[in-house]
């Protein structure tokens, strides 16, 4: 008995195997090139390959009787396509037609199928089908080996008969052909029979499939030879094959019994060494099967934008320059023109998320992320994450959603999630039991599944305390480490995250700094490298160029949205950029470090309340961010830290009273300091918050207004406040002298630390901030009521005068000599 049964000849199935032949032989793409399927048969020599692939457009192109035979009945003629490509392969005098390769057989593929299936219409109608489907893959199995065609020995009489086709399930000879015998115990030759590589694949389908009220559908794909291993969980492939039907292991168990169990008895029962493969169970003791639908691939394309020429290759981790080897020259010429387009780098942050109207901060950001930065791995071995990590801190309809939106519908890899109904084995990976085989598997989460992708988290701090510390490893080393059922393994999620969340409270108050303004912990906010907040001001002019957009896009859709490049000139600018790796030269890592220091400096300031500690990890945020800035081919002042203004506080009053006879000898002499809105350091300690000043009602003496931001009093007010608890602590350890402290010298201290963090540029400035001091001190005494006030000082003025002091120079105020100390009902943040 042959592979085909021996006893019975399909003719239509052999016209159909020779007008394949004659097809592989003599088609041609032009007149005057050669047979296409030559330089097929010297790629598999070259990669000692055992498959063949067939574009199926050229079938259709051939002869459409021929195309359809396959595409209505490949299950049937299956086998005697793949002899088909045999007698080819041994045509050609290739490396097969020696002894070793000479009895191996040739498996076929087909791709390029013009009709792409839904996963829900693969119903009953489809079986035996040749069908191409879609979706995204969510769990692989390990690779096991598959009984093809058994050779069979009888235990009555030692006969033995090879080349039982499996169909579906173990499948052994009915009767012996021994006339003599007609026994039907078998044992299986393992050592004669063939075996084949297969790979169990869960696909569902994807978000843009689902119709409305309904849940995701999967579907188990086998993979078989060398298409193993080329689809990974996260990916969204393009299954080209048949569907099946196979017996439903689980229908076959009784109620409240495992599967796995049945079959292990029934395996010590009969012993025979049956039940490999995924082609079905031996006979369980149950007439009436139920079966379910599979499908059965023989290629796999991973659908990420590119084109399809590359289905021979077999999933690796290519190089850059094999990926820049992938574009055509086109697509080159096309790239570099857009890099020579004026204005390029706000024209390609135009195109991001051209429905959402201004917020280019935030598009570079994004852009950046999209870019990537550079992977590097130390002598250690050690990987240095180069991936962006960007959160979004904004009041509520301000458009951070629909960036999430457009970010994972950009991207090919992106999963986007919401973070109140997401756990921590959904974002990183759950152990799930097979039911066919009892044994433990790893299903990816969100994480993994976008792997070398995005992942966009929605209402990020909405999450559990308990769900967000589980990323922590993956935000930093970019693996998921797990440890259940037996399992020790670490995964790869070297993915970006884009996350959002909505500030404490509803609205964002900008008195207060990032840090209280968010429910995230200070470990997950420092692994952000990038963080922008969003706050939804009243503005008349703003208001009406947003409404004018939105009211466009509702009425003109696309017409109204005119982007510099499209999204898929914008998807291929980020893959070719992503090739390069760009390097520090001297000047760069000048402006580094320098920028790191600083902003170290300000963390140690008096008073300091920034967004939160400044670490290595923003020194590596720095780097990231410079080289993708370098792949945008612009060159920009590198700036990390974005202050949001906060509310201004008028100090005119107490200004007026603090400086009473005296307020000319601490006037500003020249010109206005720069207003509060002016950008000052990184470190927020510079010309950030000086005040303002202006010309008061006309009169004898002018009077100036004092305006300072919210965050400059808060910071003055913390640094004061945290000197006179030191003094007092200090006095009370001692046990001599007065809890307080004198007003002149307090100001004096304060401008000696600021001076030393390089705070001043020139001495106006420190007359100016003296002034700010005083009058900060009066508020917080008449109006706040944290300071008070345990002598007045003019008792120290009368016998200063007395004695002779001050004769030689101005005598001092009451206010300089007043001894002040911190009320006790007062408590620092």
């Amino acid at each position: 008995m042959d592979a085909f049964g021996g006893f019975f000849v399909d003719e239509k199935a052999v016209r159909v195997e020779n007008i394949f032949l004659e097809f592989l032989k003599s088609f041609k793409t032009e007149p005057d090139l050669p047979p296409f399927y030559e330089s097929e048969v010297e790629a598999m020599r070259a990669k000692e390959s055992t498959t063949m692939f067939i574009d199926f457009s050229h079938v259709m192109r051939f002869n459409d009787v021929l195309q359809k035979a396959i595409s209505e009945e490949f299950l049937r003629f299956e086998p005697y396509l793949k002899n088909a490509c045999k007698r080819y392969v041994a045509e050609q005098r290739s490396a097969f037609d020696t002894d070793e390769n000479s009895n191996r057989d040739i498996n076929v593929a087909f791709y390029n199928i013009p009709l792409l299936k839904r996963l829900r219409d693969l119903t009953t109608s489809e079986i035996g089908k040749l069908v191409s489907v879609t979706g995204v893959v969510t769990r692989t199995s390990e690779v096991r080996p598959e009984l093809l065609q058994g050779t069979f020995k009888c235990l009555e009489c030692g006969a033995v008969i090879k080349n039982v086709e499996q169909q579906f399930k173990y499948t052994e000879p009915i009767i012996c052909l021994n006339a003599t015998c007609s026994k039907a115990n078998w044992a299986l030759i393992r050592q004669d029979s063939k075996f084949a590589d297969w790979q169990r694949v869960r696909m569902q389908e994807t978000s843009k499939e689902i119709p409305a009220g309904s849940i995701p559908r999967s579907l188990d794909v086998i993979l078989r030879h060398e298409i193993v291993e080329q689809a990974r969980a996260g990916d969204t492939v393009i299954f080209t094959g048949t569907v099946v039907v196979v017996p439903d292991v689980m229908a076959l168990a009784s109620p409240g019994e495992r599967a796995e169990t049945r079959r292990e008895s029934h395996q010590r029962q009969n012993n025979t060494g049956g039940q490999e493969g995924v082609r079905g169970l031996r006979a369980l003791g149950v007439r009436d099967l139920s079966y379910r639908i599979a499908f059965i691939a023989n290629s796999v394309q991973v659908s990420d934008g590119r084109r399809d020429d590359d289905i021979r290759n077999r999933r690796k981790d290519i190089d850059d320059d094999d990926v820049q080897q992938q574009f055509t020259e086109e697509e080159r010429a096309e790239v570099e023109a857009m890099r020579n387009t004026p204005d390029f780098f706000n024209k390609i942050v135009d195109s991001i998320a051209p429905t959402v109207f201004g917020h280019q901060e935030i598009k570079r950001a994004i852009l950046l992320m999209l870019l990537g930065g550079v992977h590097k791995i130390t002598h250690e071995g050690i990987n240095l994450r180069g991936d962006i990590n960007v959160c979004i801190v904004g009041d509520p309809s301000c458009a951070k959603s629909q960036f999430l939106k457009y970010t994972s519908r950009l991207v090919p890899r992106s999963v986007y999630t919401s973070g109140k109904s997401t756990s921590a084995a959904g974002l990183t990976a759950t152990v799930a039991k097979e039911p066919e085989t009892g044994e433990f598997c790893i299903e990816a989460g969100a994480l993994m599944l976008a792997d070398n992708g995005i992942c966009c988290i929605d209402e990020f701090d909405k999450m559990d305390i308990r769900d967000q510390v589980a990323i922590h490893e993956a935000m930093e080393q970019q693996t998921i480490s797990i440890t259940k059922a037996g399992i020790q393994a670490t995964l790869n999620a070297r993915t970006s995250i884009l996350a959002a969340a909505n500030p404490t409270g509803g609205r964002y108050d900008k008195s207060k700094p990032l840090k209280y303004n968010v429910a995230l912990p200070p470990p997950i906010l420092s692994r952000f490298d990038l963080v922008y907040v969003m706050i939804d001001e009243p503005d008349d002019q703003t208001d009406y160029h947003i409404a004018h957009h939105i009211v466009r896009v509702h009425q003109k859709r696309e017409e109204a949205l005119a982007p510099a490049f499209t999204t898929a000139q914008l998807k291929r600018y980020i893959a070719y950029a992503k090739t390069f790796r760009p390097k520090l030269n001297s000047e760069a890592r000048k402006v580094l470090v320098d920028s790191y220091v600083t902003l170290r400096r300000g963390d140690t300031a008096p008073g300091s309340r920034v967004a939160y500690r400044m670490t290595v990890r923003q020194l590596e945020a720095l780097i990231s961010s410079f080289n993708r800035f370098c792949d945008a081919d612009r060159c920009v002042q590198l700036m990390s830290v974005w202050r949001v203004e906060s509310s201004e506080i008028d100090l005119s009053d107490f200004q007026e009273e603090e400086d009473g006879g005296d307020g000319n000898r601490t006037a500003d002499q020249g010109e206005a300091q720069p207003s509060h809105n002016e950008p000052g350091d990184a470190s927020g300690n510079a010309g950030e918050g000086l005040p303002k000043t202006g010309e008061g009602a006309e009169g004898g003496q002018q009077k100036k207004k004092l305006v300072i931001t919210e965050e400059h009093f808060q910071r003055v007010t913390r640094a004061l406040v945290m000197r006179l608890r030191q003094h007092e602590e200090a006095v009370m350890q001692d046990g001599s002298g007065l809890a307080g402290m004198m007003q002149g010298d307090l100001i004096i201290w304060y401008i000696e630390q600021q001076n030393a963090q390089g705070a001043y540029s020139s001495p106006d400035e420190v007359l100016q901030e003296v002034k700010c001091i005083r009058a900060i001190i009066e508020r917080l005494i008449k109006r706040e009521g944290h300071l008070i006030v345990i002598d007045d000082g003019k008792g120290s003025i009368e016998t200063a005068a007395e004695s002779g002091e001050g004769t030689r120079q101005q005598p001092p105020s009451s206010s300089e000599r007043r001894i002040l100390a911190v009320a006790p009902n007062y408590v620092v943040d």
